[in-house]
């Protein structure tokens, strides 16, 4: 890894580090474009780890942790003898025997302005002592001491989070956290809270982190949000499992459903969850997104199985909070004082799909293993050439290779577009019309021509939907749409070499978070979206722009963006950013937010925006940066002979896309 750029008053760019100076800082870090003097002297980057820690007989708490910069060299907490001040809080938490949830032993009390409320909060320790054991080693002695009653033989957690303040050497903050376990009474670790590994979680969120960003981490935050802990503005607990499975699933609440809505009121102020929607195809019915059984035992939660195997009131009325349990409202009459016996009825697996097992009543009908499956290939076309019409020949067949008749579908379009450097025209037909050819083939003559002035490169795709009843006639009748993948054939119009469309983002990106990528009811692949989100689509009632680039920016900028973006009846104010959303890196592939951008790409129209006709590199940028100020400079750097914005934010510029966004 290279690591170039500027820090204090001078800039200096320097490539071909040594490597033993390279690797220790990612591309989204502002370290990671420092120069080596800036590096030498700083030493940026921020290591802690718990070494050791004690309970003594008088209940003490102890906790010994190590504070080094990436390469392990010590650091100064008071940041006399290493630039930055390091600060440190800790947590003491037990995990009690036959519990799964931690009880913490350092708490506060939160009070709700106005009304007076209170509320008991796992939180840090506080007025602590530090002694120093050596270089980069200190003692922590805790304020607060374990209770006499304490299990030693339980196990107990320490966890640790830290900021270092590099602000004044341009170099931001740098975060860490770390937890050790240990058991008071001696003897190795047998029990841990592993449910839901932070490697799951940043597949959405790319790293995961809160409250300003020094707690990092599913091992950090499940200390704090215990069963104890609540917020007193708003009287919900702040209970991990329950209040994470609530945000998540925010607007699809029950309780939200009827009127209600689901907020909390923490470091950011009163938050409303109410309009949030789990991202992940499949809704928050597919628990297996989060609760993921990795393949490699070595990266595979040792309770990954929990939420099958200890189903409690709790974590199931979380999400299902219309039911009473305590008078079996919404649970067929049924009341439950206890988790005794929810296991009984809810077993992990039932013997079919839709009933009360937990797998079987999460299935998704979309996402039934009864489900055929559809699977769409072209495999030639014909008369590819400009001012003809393509003669596609392709196949719909099932996952195991039987041929699908097309009157059992109840949509099947086809699509032609062009050209692919950047999509201007876009024509479809109903291919159900097609004419069986033999061996499951099929063959339909494009109704529309290829414009005869057309050149380069053009793309022909295809969707398609069976639509069916899953257990037609029983209690458990629904329906269900078995979804083909999209296909795609690229073709050229005029006797040039087929030129592959520039991959800006890639599918397999997007369903990291969304699972299975599905709008407009068949349409699952970017190759596809990008065929119709032109530069010339608008939205008919908002007169804003619903080209590929500006739209997604836009709706993943949602709340952040400044300005309201509403496309129909959908507004995206209210959508957050589950990463970072300045890791450009995120969804894009191949560096492709680096600029400059391709000279082919057209203007993106948008009769509402303060431009009208966006430039490429105008577009991609003030798609997220919205304001007033940002589309000025922009506008202010765009004349007669084109845009200018490579001069400064290329990608190898003093303010290039990956520089002025790190962090």
């Amino acid at each position: 890894m290279r690591r170039v750029g500027a820090i204090g008053l001078g800039l200096t760019f320097l490539l071909g580090w040594a490597a033993e100076e390279q690797g220790y800082f990612r591309q989204t870090e502002k370290a990671y474009y420092a120069d080596k003097e800036a590096i030498s002297f700083v030493r940026p980057g921020l290591v802690v780890k718990i070494v050791a820690a004690a309970i003594a007989a008088n209940g003490t708490i102890t906790a010994d942790v190590r504070v080094t910069d990436p390469r392990g060299l010590p650091l100064d907490r008071e940041g006399n003898e290493s630039p930055g001040v390091v600060s440190l809080s800790f947590i003491a938490a037990v995990l009690p025997q036959n519990e799964t949830r931690y009880t913490s032993y350092t708490t506060r009390v939160r009070v709700a302005a106005g009304t007076g409320r209170q509320a008991t909060q796992a939180a840090a320790d506080a007025n602590g002592t530090f002694t120093k054991l050596e270089d980069g080693l200190y003692r922590y002695t805790f304020r607060t001491p374990a209770p006499s009653s304490i299990d030693r033989s339980a196990t107990h957690t320490i966890g640790v989070y830290a900021s270092r303040n590099l602000t004044e050497f341009e170099l931001g903050t740098n975060f860490a956290s770390n937890v050790f376990h240990f058991v008071p009474a001696g003897g190795a670790v047998t029990r841990t809270h592993d449910i839901i590994r932070t490697e799951t979680c940043n597949g959405c969120h790319g790293d995961l982190n809160f409250h300003g960003g020094s707690r990092r981490g599913v091992e950090m935050c499940v200390l704090c949000h215990t069963p104890q802990s609540s917020d007193p503005v708003t009287g919900n607990t702040i209970d991990m499992a329950v209040m994470t499975h609530k945000i998540h699933t925010g607007a699809d609440l029950p309780s939200v459903a009827g009127g209600g809505k689901y907020q909390l009121n923490g470091f950011a102020g009163l938050v409303d969850y109410s309009k949030i929607r789990f991202s992940g195809n499949g809704g928050t019915r597919n628990c297996g997104v989060c609760h993921k059984v990795d393949a490699d035992p070595a990266k595979r939660a040792a309770q990954s199985q929990a939420h099958l195997t200890n189903p409690t009131r709790a974590n199931c009325g979380s999400c299902h909070d219309d039911i009473n349990f305590a008078t079996g409202a919404g649970h067929r009459g049924l009341a439950q004082t206890t988790d005794a016996n929810c296991g009984r009825c809810h077993v992990p697996q039932g013997d079919s799909e839709f009933d009360a097992s937990i797998g079987g009543a999460h299935v998704r009908a979309n996402f039934s293993e009864t489900l055929e499956g559809v699977v769409l290939q072209i495999t030639r076309i014909d008369d590819g050439a400009a001012g003809k019409r393509p003669v596609v020949t392709f196949t719909v067949k099932t996952r195991a290779g039987a041929p699908i008749p097309l009157p059992q579908l109840d949509r099947l379009v086809m699509y032609l577009s062009g050209p692919a450097a950047d999509y201007a025209t876009q024509t479809s037909t109903d291919a159900r019309t097609a004419t069986a050819v033999g061996d499951g083939s099929y063959r339909i003559t494009f109704p529309n021509a290829i414009p005869a002035e057309a050149k380069g490169t053009y793309r022909i795709s295809m969707v398609s939907r069976k639509r069916l009843q899953l257990m037609a006639g029983t209690e458990k009748q629904r329906q269900a749409d078995d979804i083909a993948t999209n296909a795609q054939m690229s073709f050229s119009v005029d006797g040039s070499p087929v030129a592959a469309r520039r991959q800006v983002v890639d599918t397999a990106k997007c369903n990291a978070c969304h699972v299975r990528l599905t709008f407009h009811g068949t349409q699952n692949t970017v190759d596809q979206c990008v065929m119709c989100h032109t530069a010339d689509l608008v939205d008919g009632a908002t007169r804003q722009s619903a080209q590929f680039t500006t739209m997604i920016h836009r709706i993943h900028s949602g709340k952040e963006l400044g300005v309201p973006y509403k496309l129909g009846s959908d507004t995206w104010d209210h959508v957050g950013y589950p990463g970072v959303r300045s890791n450009c890196n995120g969804c894009h592939i191949n560096n492709s937010q680096q600029l400059p951008l391709r000279d082919e790409l057209r203007a993106v129209k948008e009769p509402a925006g303060p431009i009208t006709d966006r430039k490429p590199e105008t577009n991609a940028c003030t798609s997220c940066h919205a304001s007033a100020t940002a589309v000025a400079h922009a506008q202010a750097n765009t004349g007669a002979l084109g845009e200018s914005c490579s001069v400064c934010h290329g990608s190898t510029s003093e303010f290039s896309a990956d520089r002025v966004h790190a962090q």
